[in-house]
């Protein structure tokens, strides 16, 4: 994937589509929950507010699961877990480069993705950038 800081892109956004995985792990709110609040630090983000994590029973039983996001300078990171169906997706969008192959694996391992689906794409491709006024000007 491209650096955004070299392209006129707003930045990566990493998806990733879990199947397969520990389904322990995707009830586990406290895992959750500190996977949000220790990922931006792993990978050299400003977390900006503390997780928001809670679990969901909707209208459809088995699509039970946990939800959260933690918004982070750079964008935000959000989980979305499928307890009774052993799947989770997961969202890093972030307006600077950050290590996608480190956070892929390490979000694979953690849930045991036995088949992980992995998208990566470069957002706003037109973004307007203006450089950030240096001291003399």
């Amino acid at each position: 994937m491209a650096n955004p800081s070299t392209t006129n892109a707003f930045g990566p956004h990493l998806m990733l589509d879990l199947n397969g995985c520990n389904p322990e792990k995707l009830k586990d709110f406290d895992l959750i929950f500190d996977i949000l609040n220790e990922l931006p630090d792993k990978i050299g983000m400003t977390k900006i507010t503390q997780p928001y994590v809670f679990k969901y029973s909707g209208l459809v039983p088995e699509d039970k699961g946990i939800t959260g996001f933690v918004v982070i300078a750079e964008s935000h990171i959000s989980i979305h877990t499928f307890q009774e169906k052993d799947y989770v997706f997961i969202d890093l969008f972030s307006c600077k480069d950050f290590d996608y192959e480190y956070a892929k694996e390490y979000l694979i391992n953690v849930f045991e993705s036995k088949n992980p689906m992995v998208y990566t794409t470069m957002r706003g491709l037109d973004f307007p950038r203006h450089n950030a006024p240096t001291k003399d000007t």
